[in-house]
């Protein structure tokens, strides 16, 4: 087999820390891109479609973030299975990987999209959405699972441009989808010229048409560059599914999806404990939790980052590399991760001022909580680092669990026990105790857990593949060997 050392971006070689820090800065910037979409779609809806408009939209988005939680796993476990195989210079075993992911994408997308679209308001009686907002969300949400199809396939072609090695290419098309929903969202809305007046639907509508117009430039110019992970002639064949790589994707996926949920079903039951304490403990902890969403940003793009490049890493089996760019992801959260904590407290006020008037009691309350709370995000982002690192051999269920038993059996539990002592702070201090403990766990498995033998395919599958060519078994592509 010819190697993929001229024709694709190697992860495996060069110096880790600047390697690392220019292929987790794409990532970053499409973070932000798609918080940037979502902050000014929300702004047309709410401010020129009314409250009701506005609650439709949140409902819908709580539906659209379970339903991409879903498949974030599948295309995280596809992100890794690529990586894999190009470290260990199979590009063929890469090109199955992308067949396989295809195949299914396309197919789950289609059903997803089919029972959706017919179950709109059922799902949104389930969930208990006002009957005012009711009609909105069904006009928003039946667009939405149309373009549930683009959506899904866009996400997976990204993370799978990922794992190869390319972060710039995903960052140029999710730009292009950004930028296209943000122009037509007020066209369609409000019927600009020869467009018609859709409303809550327009929105809708923006996304799926830059979604569309995103995938089929990005699948284009793969092409165009006869990109090393394109599928012509009898690769076409790979397009229906391996079992092997299928059982891979799903259930070594499944546990990376959940952690997603565990994550914003902890949120949303503190969000219930906020709300006993009135709308000004409320509001403070909703602009707080606005300035969170950006602490955040550099942990979540560092541990993705961390992941593809471990992941090429491992299936070269350069477990020295693997260990320094654990090191190396810890420290760049730290640093960027904690320069934004320090500007926050820096600027405590001015930054809440941005959500809160400067003078009311909401802005003292919540300047108090950020002081309690804030910090806690380095914790949190070197537990997101080092998930990063061992979920790159296929160790997938140790991350859930600890997730779990951080977010739910610790923050929850001393949220409630302390509140008749120390009332709201008693949620606030929940967040560094939680943070604190997943980072123990996660730091305890790295040093000591089985992560290293652990794999991607199950190994009497592994063992039938044919050869790399270079004395390595192709088992080895997606086992990691101590």
């Amino acid at each position: 087999m010819s190697s993929p050392r001229s024709r694709q971006p190697l992860l495996t070689e060069g110096p880790i820390a600047r390697t690392l820090l220019f292929f987790a800065l794409p990532i970053l910037g499409s973070t932000v891109l798609q918080s940037l979409n979502a902050s000014v779609n929300a702004m047309w809806i709410g401010h020129y479609l009314g409250e009701a408009a506005l609650t439709a939209g949140s409902n819908s988005s709580l539906i659209i973030f379970l339903l991409l939680s879903m498949v974030f796993g599948v295309s995280m476990a596809s992100t890794i299975l690529v990586g894999q195989s190009l470290g260990a210079r199979n590009i063929n075993e890469a090109k199955r990987v992308v067949g396989t992911g295809t195949g299914f994408f396309v197919a789950l997308s289609i059903l997803v999209s089919v029972a959706g679209y017919l179950g709109t308001e059922s799902i949104l009686r389930l969930l208990g959405t006002p009957a005012d907002a009711l009609p909105f969300a069904i006009a928003y949400l039946h667009v939405i699972f149309i373009a549930m199809p683009p959506m899904y396939f866009l996400n997976f072609l990204m993370m799978t441009l990922r794992g190869a090695g390319d972060s710039k290419t995903p960052l140029i098309f999710m730009g292009l989808a950004v930028v296209l929903d943000i122009v037509l969202n007020p066209l369609l809305i409000f019927g600009v010229g020869p467009l018609p007046k859709m409303g809550i639907a327009g929105s809708a509508t923006a996304t799926l048409i830059a979604q569309i117009i995103a995938l089929a430039a990005l699948i284009t110019t793969l092409y165009r560059r006869k990109h090393f992970l394109r599928l012509t002639g009898a690769e076409l064949s790979y397009l229906k599914p391996d079992p092997a790589l299928l059982r891979a994707l799903v259930f070594k996926g499944l546990p990376m999806g959940l952690q997603m949920i565990v994550i914003s079903s902890s949120a949303i039951l503190m969000m219930r404990l906020v709300n006993a304490y009135g709308s000004h403990t409320v509001a403070a902890y909703g602009a707080a939790s606005q300035l969170w969403t950006y602490v955040q940003m550099p942990a979540m793009a560092i541990g993705a980052a961390v992941s593809s490049m471990s992941a090429q890493n491992v299936g070269a089996q350069l477990w020295d590399r693997v260990s320094r760019i654990a090191r190396a992801g810890l420290l760049y959260n730290f640093l960027l991760g904690g320069t934004l904590i320090g500007i926050i407290y820096l600027f405590n006020r001015a930054a809440l001022g941005l959500f809160l008037p400067n003078d009311g009691e909401a802005i003292r309350l919540a300047m108090h909580l950020n002081i309690i709370a804030v910090w806690s995000f380095l914790f949190f982002g070197a537990t997101f680092v080092l998930f990063g690192v061992v979920r790159s051999t296929g160790a997938v269920w140790p991350p859930l669990v600890m997730l779990l038993i951080s977010m739910w059996l610790i923050r929850p539990p001393f949220a409630l026990l302390l509140q008749s002592r120390l009332g709201a702070d008693s949620i606030w201090w929940s967040f560094p105790l939680g943070s604190l403990v997943a980072m123990l766990l996660a730091m305890s498995y790295y040093r000591w857990g089985g992560w290293r033998r652990a794999h991607m395919l199950e190994p009497t599958a592994a063992e039938q593949a044919p050869s790399t060519g270079q004395g390595v078994p192709a088992s080895s592509v997606m086992q990691a060997i101590d």
